[in-house]
């Protein structure tokens, strides 16, 4: 010992260790080696709590300044006391207490010489940590005396950084005060939408909370007023875009909130003014992320990127349409069954609408008749199979429709697709040994001609043995499962 260099740091010389060398060579109880490394560095020499270690004069320090911005002293750490001279050290020169002699040297030398010691331990015990403060070993038991610990004031916390930034603007902070509490509650930020993209028209759906609080009508921003006022107030959007009023469902809970679900529909080829319209209303300060299925979730994506500065989330079309069905029929419409049938389809005189219980729907056929039909064997809610599909005359279009001057011509069209797609249906539920087939799709929306000859073909050939089940929102069921999907990904997040 007597050969011992003075321990340095930097340039400047460690204050108390020429004491210590004294107290040694007048035999006052000293710890052992392993201890002394720990004394020298700050580490705990076998207690649980952490010792602040040894430090230059304040004017050999030189501490990043950390101070969050806007004066918040929710980010305040040890660095910030020791700036201010606020640290109260314990004396440096105090006898070792019980507990911190030979048995916690022992620990010490332990913990760092075991194998499964994490690599560069002894690194740690031997260097100083940015902060001034050292981790407890592993195997430490005993606890330090009550002179030794640091305050509640000097314990080491992780820096936090604040939330707001003090040139945020008013709207900018009521936003991420919203996405945080939606984050605290696993329910996704206000506006909730679902689109469905198809070939010929575009199915959005829109839930309006009508719970809202005063605190939350109070810091809701003008962006978020704005698009809840345009759609609610509204039945038409521009020349093509339909809010369909009859189809509304009222006072849902939806991820925990009360409101009222919208059904909106709008040609496909009207998607670019959409998406303009979503730039304008700078639709991105409040979502950056859409869920959409269909075709045209793909067609439009990059649009959506580079016009409105909006990520489509991209689902299965499939999944989304039976999803969205099975959860809209649970719900019911407006205290009315989702479902029903044609009662005596072959008579016009008795042939009258009736309700349908759908509790019990596997198995089922599903025929989605849209810009394209795809068949689907259901057995369950996760077990489907596509069977078959086929596609239109693009009798949806609007321009097909007007080059057409026949009356005649256009009804043999309708009936002729009708009757192909109504064969094909009764031979793959035949095949797959299923008595219930639903029909959904937009090409049944105000198209009474198509369903009552569906339900005509599936009783005559079938001998009474098949039924023709439709549903109320016929063609927004894959909008509603992109909607749900929303929710799951608030929930995995």
């Amino acid at each position: 010992m007597r050969g011992r260099r003075v321990p340095r740091l930097g340039s400047v010389e460690v204050p108390g260790a020429a004491r210590e060398a004294d107290m040694l060579r007048a035999g006052a109880a000293s710890p052992a080696r392993g201890s002394q490394v720990a004394e020298d560095t700050g580490a705990p020499a076998g207690g649980g709590e952490e010792r602040p270690g040894r430090q230059p004069p304040a004017s050999a320090l030189r501490l990043p300044d950390n101070k969050p911005q806007g004066g918040s002293e929710a980010g305040r750490t040890p660095d910030h006391d020791l700036q201010r001279g606020c640290l109260n050290r314990s004396p440096r020169n105090a006898p070792p207490a019980p507990g911190m002699g030979e048995r916690g040297a022992q620990h010490e030398r332990a913990a760092l010489q075991s194998p499964g010691a994490p690599e560069g331990a002894a690194a740690t015990v031997n260097g100083l940590l940015h902060n001034g403060f050292h981790p407890p070993p592993a195997c430490s038991r005993d606890p330090l005396p009550a002179r030794f610990q640091l305050s509640s004031e000097l314990q080491p916390q992780p820096q936090q950084q604040p939330l707001f930034s003090q040139h945020d603007s008013p709207a900018k902070k009521c936003r991420l005060r919203r996405r945080m509490d939606s984050g605290r509650k696993n329910r996704p930020p206000f506006p909730w939408f679902g689109m469905d993209i198809g070939g010929t028209l575009v199915k959005l759906v829109y839930f309006e909370p009508k719970d809202i609080t005063a605190e939350e009508e109070q810091e809701e921003v003008e962006n978020l007023k704005s698009i809840r006022k345009y759609l609610t107030s509204n039945t038409a959007y521009g020349k093509t875009g339909i809010r369909d009023v009859h189809l509304e469902l009222k006072n849902l809970t939806m991820c925990g909130r009360k409101g009222n679900l919208h059904f909106i529909r709008f040609p496909t080829c009207a998607m670019h003014m959409f998406i303009q319209m979503g730039s304008e209303k700078n639709f991105s300060s409040l979502h950056t992320t859409l869920c959409a299925t269909g075709g045209g979730a793909f067609k439009f994506e990059e649009d959506f990127r580079m016009i409105a500065d909006l990520q489509l989330h991209k689902l299965d079309e499939l999944d989304c349409l039976i999803q969205g069905l099975l959860y809209v029929d649970s719900v019911g419409f407006n205290g009315k069954p989702e479902c029903y049938y044609f009662e005596n389809p072959t008579n016009p005189e008795l042939c009258q609408k009736k309700p349908y219980c759908l509790d019990n729907p596997y198995p089922m056929l599903l025929v989605n008749m849209g810009s394209g039909v795809s068949i689907l064997a259901v057995y369950s809610k996760d077990n489907y199979k596509r069977v078959t599909g086929t596609s239109f005359g693009n009798m949806m279009s609007k321009e097909k429709r007007e080059s057409i001057s026949k009356e005649d011509l256009a009804r043999a069209t309708l009936v002729t697709i009708t009757n192909n797609i109504g064969s094909i249906a009764r031979m793959c539920a035949l095949n797959e040994n299923i008595d219930k087939v639903v029909f959904v799709g937009n090409f049944l929306r105000i198209n009474m001609v198509s369903m009552k000859l569906l339900a005509y073909a599936m009783d005559f050939w079938s001998k009474g043995q098949l039924k023709a089940l439709f549903l109320e929102h016929e063609g927004y069921f894959g909008a509603v499962g992109a909607l749900l999907e929303l929710f799951k990904m608030t929930d995995a997040q």
